[in-house]
């Protein structure tokens, strides 16, 4: 038995409308997985890579500056993708943790 084939023994809990939607695609529901995973292991457009660092620099946020001023605002711009904003924001936070904030959130920014 391949690894593939091992693989393929792993069950898939899907919706129905995830169902619908595989269905409706020119290609048969495994391959269009298969395509999906792909495209996503690739990250080409840096979207997960970014969606990584922004759930890091969440993490951040929340144990250094949790009960700092503008705290859920600042995670707000860094939600919603707002450099300016969040920049401005931590502006008047102690400089270690704007620093590491502002590096942390740099990833974020596309």
């Amino acid at each position: 038995m391949t690894h593939d084939s091992a693989d393929a023994t792993h069950g898939v809990t899907l919706l129905s409308r995830h169902w619908a939607w595989l269905a409706a695609q020119p290609r048969s529901p495994s391959a269009t997985l298969r395509r999906l995973v792909e495209e996503a292991r690739r990250d080409a457009d840096g979207r997960f890579r970014r969606a990584d660092a922004r759930d890091a620099c969440y993490r951040f946020l929340r144990f250094e500056a949790g009960d700092r001023e503008g705290f859920e605002d600042t995670v707000r711009a860094l939600y919603a993708g707002e450099a300016a904003r969040f920049e401005a924001l931590t502006a008047r936070w102690p400089d270690d943790v704007r620093m590491e904030a502002q590096r942390l959130a740099a990833a974020v920014w596309p």
